[in-house]
């Protein structure tokens, strides 16, 4: 029944996403994050969905009238940068046939994420995208707080198997990144149940995270947490809720979760953690010794016999950072670094635009929300290997359109109009 309801909707989409690429972009966003066909049992979990939406979009787009350029701002000029910094260190990479087999995967991702951002344009493309990533992650957080409670926390939480949020830390981070876009939307819908659905969602998503025995994705949440409270307008309101809601979920979690989450203090002793420490060494000297980096996928036996402290202990690079080092050399790391600032201040930049600007509620309380998402995967990326993860990509792409929507609605003041001179009376 899940496989003929996933097909359905997917096949019965395409005549409207060759009529409006919007939403063949919408539909791509929701089966790359949510990868809806895993929750089926039968022939849907072989099937070409993406592809078909791809193809479907891309045609769509080729038909439509509207606009088909790609919006040149900081953010979209240094991601093209990204790509073609990638295709330079593919051709050099320590395994070229595993490393082609990722950068095919890769070049689908960022391509898509190009059209996203060339067919998300007005309000409401934009705020159907946040409910798109809201309703793709939020499924799982349900499910997983859900589980977590029949099972007193005691087994952990997973994503679903072969996609980039299957392992139980990376559900975490994408989880802690939802977070703060379910708190958009509730304070941007009047409808009460709504609200209350997605307080609900909210509170079994951080639980979902807790259960998943993510102790990155601890740190990531009460980084996120903390930011969302300093920029609250509330922060009597949402401070008391927080302080109130957070000693119950950690006291619901068994004592095995609180003596994994104490193995922070004591990493020297962890076996996991000190792989990881091995990996960030081995793109470290990876980096020094190899101007374009490994190219894609380096954790392999023979590249950390040449660079890792301990050549035994061979371990993906569990950080977007080393991974990026690693795989790029250092200029890839500068360049994604420099990616994310531009994120940030696109971010920063709409906030100030529309303060005092009642109309641009909507689009102030997105930037700051993205802001507190990007503070979470920031803190949780670093020590997971999610560098091609395409979710904080589409967060991208809807800030991207959100600034450009904003500065048509709100134009930046002239100089005139922001500081006016004094009037002289002429002397008579």
């Amino acid at each position: 029944m899940r496989d003929i309801l996933i097909t359905v909707i997917i096949l019965g989409s395409l005549p409207f996403i060759l009529k409006a690429p919007a939403i063949g972009g919408l539909m791509w966003v929701w089966v790359s994050v949510m990868n809806p066909h895993t929750q089926g049992w039968g022939f849907a979990t072989h099937m070409p969905f993406a592809f078909i939406i791809a193809i479907a979009t891309l045609l769509g787009l080729l038909m439509t009238r509207e606009p088909k350029n790609l919006p040149l701002t900081p953010v979209s000029v240094l991601l093209l940068l990204f790509v073609a910094w990638m295709n330079v260190t593919a051709p050099f990479a320590l395994l070229p046939q595993s490393s082609w087999v990722q950068w095919n995967k890769v070049m689908k991702i960022m391509l898509m994420s190009f059209v996203v951002m060339m067919v998300i344009r007005s309000r409401r493309d934009i705020v159907r995208l946040v409910w798109v990533l809201v309703g793709s992650i939020g499924y799982y957080g349900v499910k997983g707080g859900v589980f977590t409670i029949r099972s007193g926390g005691t087994e952990r939480v997973w994503g679903p198997e072969d996609t980039f949020i299957g392992d139980n830390n990376a559900l975490a981070l994408a989880l802690i990144i939802t977070i703060p876009l379910m708190y958009y939307l509730q304070q941007n819908t009047d409808r009460r149940w709504l609200r209350h659905g997605l307080s609900g969602a909210m509170l079994l998503s951080a639980l979902a995270a807790l259960g998943s025995y993510s102790r990155g994705g601890l740190l990531a949440i009460a980084a996120m947490g903390l930011f969302m409270w300093l920029k609250s307008d509330r922060k009597l309101v949402l401070g008391a809720l927080l302080a109130a809601v957070t000693p119950l979920l950690l006291a619901f979690m068994p004592e095995r979760w609180a003596e994994r989450m104490d193995t922070i203090n004591t990493y020297q002793d962890d076996e996991s953690a000190m792989g990881r420490l091995n990996a960030w060494r081995m793109a470290w000297n990876l980096a020094r010794d190899r101007f374009s980096g490994g190219g894609f996928d380096v954790s392999d036996a023979a590249v950390f016999a040449r660079y890792a402290p301990n050549p035994m202990d061979v371990h993906a690079a569990h950080s977007i950072y080393f991974q990026a080092l690693g795989e790029h050399g250092f200029i890839g790391l500068l360049i994604y670094l420099a990616l994310g600032i531009a994120t940030w201040r696109t971010a920063a930049a709409i906030i100030r635009r529309t303060r005092g600007k009642p109309e641009l509620r909507w689009a102030h309380g997105l930037a700051t929300m993205s802001q507190a998402s990007l503070i979470g995967f920031a803190v949780g990326g670093a020590f997971l290997s999610l560098l091609y993860f395409d979710m904080p990509y589409y967060l991208m792409a809807a800030l991207i359109a959100t600034r450009i929507v904003v500065e048509q609605q709100a134009p930046a003041p002239t100089l005139r109009q922001a500081k006016p001179r004094t009037a002289i009376a002429e002397q008579p």
